[in-house]
């Protein structure tokens, strides 16, 4: 691979570079990709070693190497080679282990721990303004249809954001066949992980099996519909969001070691926005995200109040009393208690 040369604009580095120039506009100082070696990271890590200095921004990698299998100090290395072969600076490699802890979420989820807080750490160290990662829309569809196969909800169908706080998704209305030709294009080699052919793991039989079933009975276009969708869920609850911070404003007031929410001007709301409401004060005030069943459960108290006990969910007790609901945190038992 040589940095100095320039392939030729195709189509394809044509549409990477766009997506990733518009993302830097008005950043400044470092930003840092995450790259793993995979067409889709390497693409995003050419594309903004082209785009960021035009824009007047330093740029570095950084290779999270989770020791998953067999040789992967080996791919971190190839990873870091391909960095400093395109000019990008600080290259970092970090080593994590990833522990499955009992009851996670199995080892997809354990790994995605793992390097989220790698990723963190090497932009803390760093002082970088922002970590770039290479999801494509492919990712962003199998999230959505993830999403909805649990019925989780709006929330988890909405995917990923393009900008979350310091990460930065510049490819998501990008198809990964066009970040592979985009390495063709660009004499790039990449990595291709055996873990994304292995049917052990769910978002690999979504995209080898699913995706491919709906595309052939239903049509082309279901991947860009997916993402659609979750663009317009997104949408939406950044609206549903600002209307719910206004109305908590009006409706809740401090109380002994929680927060007291009027009950009745909970009543007078639609159920979207009133669970929203619930949603909303036990993560914001306990950091407690709670499952629907219980969020309906504190709406009975509203909408079917008979004199029901005090609630004991997960990190939260809620009570009615004198028209309102009070949400306090959930008694902790003794270190001794049975």
């Amino acid at each position: 691979m040589d940095s100095e040369r320039r392939p030729r604009l195709t189509p394809a580095i044509a549409d990477v570079r766009r997506a990733v120039r518009e993302l830097l506009v008005g950043r400044g100082g470092l930003v840092l990709v995450a790259l793993s070696d995979g067409a889709d990271s390497l693409a995003l890590a050419a594309a903004t070693a082209f785009e960021a200095p035009r824009a007047g921004i330093r740029a570095g990698a950084v290779i999270v190497d989770h020791r998953l299998q067999t040789g992967s100090t080996d791919v971190a290395a190839m990873a870091a080679r391909h960095a400093r072969e395109l000019g990008l600076d600080p290259v970092l490699v970090r080593t994590v282990t990833v522990n499955e802890a009992p009851g996670a979420d199995g080892p997809e989820a354990a790994a995605r721990t793992a390097r989220y807080a790698a990723l963190e750490a090497a932009r803390a160290e760093t002082g970088a303004a922002a970590v770039l990662l290479g999801h494509t829309l492919d990712d962003q569809a199998e999230t959505v249809l993830l999403g909805l196969a649990r019925g989780s909800g709006a929330a988890s169908m909405q995917g990923m954001a393009a900008v979350n706080g310091t990460y930065l998704r510049p490819m998501l209305g990008i198809r990964r066949a066009q970040t592979r030709q985009f390495c063709v294009d660009s004499g790039l080699e990449p990595w291709n992980d055996p873990q994304n052919d292995d049917p052990r793991y769910t978002r690999v039989r979504v995209r080898q099996s699913t995706l491919p079933t709906l595309e052939r009975d239903l049509g082309p276009g279901v991947a860009e519909a997916l993402a659609r969708t979750a663009e317009q869920l997104r949408e939406d609850s950044q609206a549903l969001d600002e209307l719910v911070q206004e109305f908590i404003e009006e409706i809740c007031e401090p109380a002994e070691a929680g927060i007291a929410v009027s009950a009745l001007a909970l009543e007078a709301n639609p159920p979207a926005l009133r669970q929203r409401v619930i949603r909303f004060v036990v993560e914001s005030e306990f950091g407690v995200s709670l499952e629907r069943v219980h969020t309906l459960a504190v709406a009975r108290l509203i909408t079917d109040w008979h004199g029901q006990k005090a609630l004991d969910l997960p990190g939260v007790r809620v009570e009615r009393q004198n028209g309102k609901l009070l949400f306090t945190a959930a008694e902790t038992p003794a270190p001794n208690s049975p």
